[in-house]
C-alpha cells in the first residue's frame, strides 16, 4: 500500500480491501482446487468463506462508487463508515487465517501435502499484508 494519499488515506483503504476482498475470495477457489481429496468440511466451510468474501466485497465496491460520486466531499458520516467497513474486513481477514491455519494443522490431505502447505502459508501472508495496511489506516490520528 503505498502512503503519499495524505488525509485521503482512509479513502484508499477501499482500493485495497476491494481488491484483496477479491483475493481472499479466489484464495478459497484455490485451496478447493489444489486440495482435490479436502475433508467435506472444509469444503463446505469454504464455500461460505468465498459467499462472505463476495458479499464483503460487493459492499466494498459500493462505498468506492459512493466515494466516487462525492467528487472528493466526503461526509464525516461516510468517513466512519468506511472506517467501520475497514473495520470489518480486517477482522474477517484475522478469522479466515485463523482458519487456514487450523485447517492447515487439522486437514491431513493438507498437511501431507508440501505444496499444499506453501499455498496456505502463502495465502495467509497475503491476508496478514492487508490486516498490516488497514490497521496502519485505522490507528493513524
Amino acid at each position: 500500500m503505498q502512503f503519499y494519499y495524505g488525509n485521503q488515506m482512509p479513502l484508499r483503504v477501499l482500493d485495497e480491501a476491494e481488491f484483496w476482498k477479491h483475493q481472499e475470495e479466489e484464495h478459497t477457489v484455490v485451496i478447493r482446487e489444489l486440495v482435490t481429496n479436502l475433508e467435506q468440511k472444509y469444503v463446505d466451510a469454504l464455500k461460505e468463506w468465498e459467499k462472505s468474501f463476495k458479499h464483503t466485497h460487493q459492499q466494498v465496491v459500493r462505498y468506492i462508487e459512493t466515494v466516487n460520486r462525492t467528487e472528493g466531499q466526503v461526509s464525516q458520516a461516510l468517513f466512519q463508515d468506511i472506517l467501520q467497513l475497514t473495520t470489518f474486513c480486517l477482522q474477517q481477514s484475522e478469522q479466515f487465517i485463523q482458519f487456514c491455519r487450523t485447517m492447515t494443522e487439522e486437514s491431513k490431505p493438507i498437511s501431507s501435502n508440501p505444496t499444499a502447505q506453501v499455498v496456505m502459508n502463502h495465502i495467509i501472508v497475503e491476508s496478514e499484508y492487508f490486516i498490516g495496511g488497514a490497521q496502519t489506516i485505522l490507528y493513524q490520528k
